[in-house]
């Protein structure tokens, strides 16, 4: 995980908002997009491209474990050098990533800022990416899938179970505890049927842009329901 602010800071913060990436601050796909420039630079091939969009199909009808789909989307970074996965990511997120932040996720990350809250990235995606995206939101601290490296080469697996789903609601409570904060007093935002199990234990939860099912359990559950641009 990168960082920005020290443990010690964090635990001077008043609670702590949580935002997911893809979708939520921003209006893409950070690993469609990651997988399509990493092809047309060669560092992909035609095959491993096809199988990517053949694993975002089976991930947005939900046919096949989301660990698996995930774990599957990383395998064709095997051999390539992490500084080639960080400059990828970099100019990515400058050309691409960066015009599709929403202006209200902007407003609302400072709306915590300006409450003495520590604003942190909570997402499945690709932790170079988070970076360059928690770098320029001026956000306290990162939590997403990592890629293992062995002498500064990627080999194709994740650090531990990717970010997602029940995993990603076991890493909040464990940054809550070892920060100090209450998961209780924790926001998160988030726009899938994914997010549950994190919108089930913080105490509050917010669909932003929600797909069908996530909706529907917001109705039900009474949770906040934001629709950005």
């Amino acid at each position: 995980m990168g960082t920005i602010s020290s443990e010690n800071n964090l635990r001077r913060k008043n609670y702590i908002a949580f935002f997911d990436l893809d979708d939520t601050l921003i209006r893409a796909n950070s690993g469609k997009l990651l997988a399509k420039s990493a092809y047309k630079q060669g560092m992909m091939s035609l095959q491993d491209l096809i199988k990517a969009v053949w694993l975002l199909l089976l991930y947005k009808f939900s046919l096949l474990d989301s660990e698996k789909i995930i774990a599957g989307m990383v395998k064709w970074l095997a051999g390539v050098s992490e500084k080639s996965v960080i400059d990828l990511s970099s100019e990515l997120f400058e050309k691409q990533l960066l015009p599709k932040i929403t202006e209200e996720a902007r407003k609302e990350i400072q709306f915590h800022k300006n409450k003495n809250a520590a604003v942190v990235i909570l997402s499945s995606a690709l932790s170079q990416i988070c970076q360059a995206a928690a770098d320029h939101l001026e956000m306290d601290d990162v939590i997403c899938t990592i890629i293992e490296t062995d002498g500064g080469i990627c080999n194709g697996l994740t650090a531990g179970k990717p970010c997602f789903g029940n995993e990603k609601a076991s890493r909040l409570k464990e940054y809550c505890e070892k920060n100090n904060s209450k998961v209780s007093d924790a926001w998160y935002y988030g726009d899938s049927i994914s997010d549950i199990p994190v919108m089930q234990i913080v105490g509050i939860p917010v669909c932003v842009n929600p797909d069908k099912k996530l909706l529907k359990a917001a109705h039900k559950n009474n949770w906040k329901i934001y629709l950005w641009k």
